[in-house]
């Protein structure tokens, strides 16, 4: 039932709503006891630009929201500059182009998204939760190294109403755990917080330190629950920087092996079921699959951005060019089918997640989708959770499930990089037909000034 149509009576509306999973007015322990079946999710969202993605996720009818990370852009973004006194790209620039706000500043900025007329419909009418990226932790690409990441994590979590005796405001780091529902249709939420203790990047050190391991192995360890998402601020699964460099890098777990390659040994270890991660960052939408690392098929299902999308940042005719670069990238673990809107299965508008959870089914399904602006999925799967049980795949198996098992690093060499190949031999042609057509109008200067002597 669409929130639009409530009735004229509080009383009313309470009952409406507690049947779908939502109790107005009631305290926070009730709320999280009743059966969610509809979970949105998101990440970059600039406070400067229109949002009207929010009209469809009211539409959607989210019982919880989760943030993602880049909640806002509170970093300055300095412009391209290749030459004058600051120059921000090129060999020789001299400034950083991005450069942190002022904490008046970010209070700010956060104001400004916190009053979306269309966020404050969802804060109102479903429980909102999340955690941070870079643009919100204060600076672009920042890590532990960030010394202002304190007095950012207060502004954070008043930006997610989180209560003044929240654990949340004691620790270092806005990681975080929710369990939602009675016993029996239970959903486990774990945000992690992948930059108050992250590493510099290639460094294969540590992105959640150590006390956040300890957590989260405890996490994982605890009371079983149907379901378990695992909210990553960039993503888990795909590892896309390992075939787009050296063109260019994009964050995610795969710079950091070690790392993942301990988050999977953990959940596997756990033999938890009923595992999946969702992720945000890349400006893009996607969903990858992984079936060799926790005896089951792990999934991870990127939205991004709710504003800030790749396509958004380029002029409409560049759109296709934006869209076959996207299916030239070898991506072995994204789910491809012919459902996706494109042909390369990733979106590059504004989008936001959906997951639908179908209780009544026998065995019990969900519906995981990327949904464009008007709430109209581009790309999804349907996934039983009879198939997220580790006693049902090896960990190691390589018929039914090898498909999704070949990572990017393991690929050979001319198919990891045909990306660059493609690039540089595009150039290198630009560059010989440039000469040519330079030598040809040379040789034809040559010969008129010649026949002008001889006249």
């Amino acid at each position: 039932m669409g929130w639009e149509r409530r009735g004229r009576w509080w009383w009313l509306v309470g009952m409406m709503l507690s049947v779908t999973g939502i109790c107005v007015g009631c305290p926070e322990e009730q709320r999280e006891s009743l059966v969610v079946s509809r979970i949105a999710f998101g990440s970059c969202a600039s406070q400067s630009d229109p949002q009207p993605i929010w009209n469809a996720i009211i539409n959607f009818d989210p019982h919880v929201f989760i943030w993602l990370g880049d909640n806002i852009y509170g970093d300055v973004r300095r412009p391209f500059k290749l030459f004058g006194k600051e120059r921000t790209i090129g060999p020789w620039k001299n400034v950083p182009r991005f450069i942190p706000s002022s904490e008046k500043e970010m209070k700010s900025r956060y104001n400004k998204a916190k009053s979306n007329p269309g966020y404050s419909h969802i804060r109102k009418n479903a429980k909102v939760i999340g955690t941070w990226d870079d643009h919100d932790y204060g600076l672009n690409d920042a890590g532990k190294e960030f010394d202002r990441k304190s007095t950012n994590q207060r502004l954070l979590l008043d930006f997610l109403d989180e209560p003044p005796d929240s654990p949340r405001r004691k620790q270092d780091g806005v990681y975080a755990s929710y369990t939602f529902g009675p016993m029996g249709r239970q959903v486990k939420v774990i945000l992690l917080d992948t930059r108050y203790h992250r590493d510099p990047l290639f460094s294969d050190g540590s992105i959640l330190g150590s006390l956040q391991w300890t957590w989260l192995k405890k996490e994982l360890n605890g009371p079983s629950t149907l379901i378990t998402i695992i909210g990553s601020s960039i993503q888990v699964i795909s590892n896309l920087s390992a075939t787009t460099g050296p063109l260019f890098y994009l964050e995610s777990w795969g710079h950091f092996p070690k790392e993942r390659d301990r988050l999977f040994r953990l959940i596997a270890d756990s033999k938890r079921d009923g595992v999946f991660f969702i992720s945000g960052d890349v400006h893009f939408g996607e969903i990858t699959r992984y079936d060799c690392a926790s005896g089951y098929p792990l999934y991870d299902i990127t939205s991004s951005g709710l504003t800030q999308a790749v396509e958004e940042a380029v002029s409409s005719p560049l759109h296709f060019f934006v869209r076959f670069v996207a299916w030239l990238t070898p991506a072995p673990l994204r789910v491809m089918n012919r459902n996706c809107r494109y042909r390369s299965c990733t979106f590059g508008q504004p989008n936001f997640g959906a997951i639908e959870i179908h209780w009544d089914a026998t065995p019990v399904m969900m519906r995981i989708e990327i949904r464009d602006m008007i709430g109209f999925p581009v790309m999804g799967v349907n996934v039983s959770l009879s198939e997220l049980q580790a006693k049902n795949v090896s960990p190691f198996a390589t018929t039914e499930y090898g498909r999704h098992c070949s990572l990017e690093v393991t690929l050979p060499w001319i198919v990891r990089y045909r990306l660059a190949v493609s690039f540089y031999s595009m150039l290198a042609a630009l560059l010989v037909t440039l000469v040519g057509l330079s030598y040809a109008a040379i040789l034809a200067y040559r010969k008129w000034l010649h026949k002008s002597k001889c006249d």
